[in-house]
């Protein structure tokens, strides 16, 4: 049995994963680049129950037609930026999730839920200002739709894909 972590992400579309993943690959360090482009909605769910958590995420999941998610703006992070996403659906099937998860939560996924999606972290807060202002100048809202959400197996730096968990009752 593993009993690493689990992490819960959103999928993006294929053109908003071209946009995110390439910003990221572009303005992250590379030495400390090793996942994808993310929106996290659960940092650590327990790898010993995978099983009943793949199977809660599903369950609701089906209920639930792919969310549409805005883009809204960026976040200067201090020592890096990320794109802001705003969904009240989306919201909602994590507070569900989150209660149904409750007693396993970490201190982390227990606080305040901020979706974002990070492009540039770890660089000095000079470097991190600069690119904010230039991305900032440039950024028009936009919109995509989710078409699932995607569970990984945190081993310590890279993540190892688990599963893909659609939305909507075709899944």
């Amino acid at each position: 049995m593993n009993d690493a972590p689990l992490i819960l992400t959103l999928a993006f579309d294929e053109p908003t994963f071209a946009r995110f993943d390439g910003e990221r690959r572009r303005y992250f360090p590379e030495t400390l680049n090793v996942i994808p482009a993310h929106a996290t909605l659960f940092h650590h769910l327990p790898g010993d129950r995978e099983r009943g958590v793949i199977e809660a995420i599903t369950a609701l999941a089906r209920t639930l037609p792919p969310p549409e998610v805005a883009v809204t703006g960026l976040r200067f992070t201090g020592r890096g930026v990320a794109y802001v996403l705003e969904s009240e659906p989306l919201a909602a099937f994590r507070a569900r999730l989150a209660r149904e998860f409750e007693p396993h939560l970490t201190a982390q996924d227990r606080q305040g839920w901020r979706p974002h999606v990070t492009v540039q972290n770890k660089v000095a807060p000079e470097k991190a200002r600069a690119l904010h202002a230039d991305l900032s100048a440039g950024f028009a809202p936009f919109r995509f739709t989710a078409p699932a959400t995607l569970l990984w197996r945190y081993l310590g730096g890279p993540w190892d894909a688990v599963a893909r968990l659609p939305f909507g009752e075709n899944a």
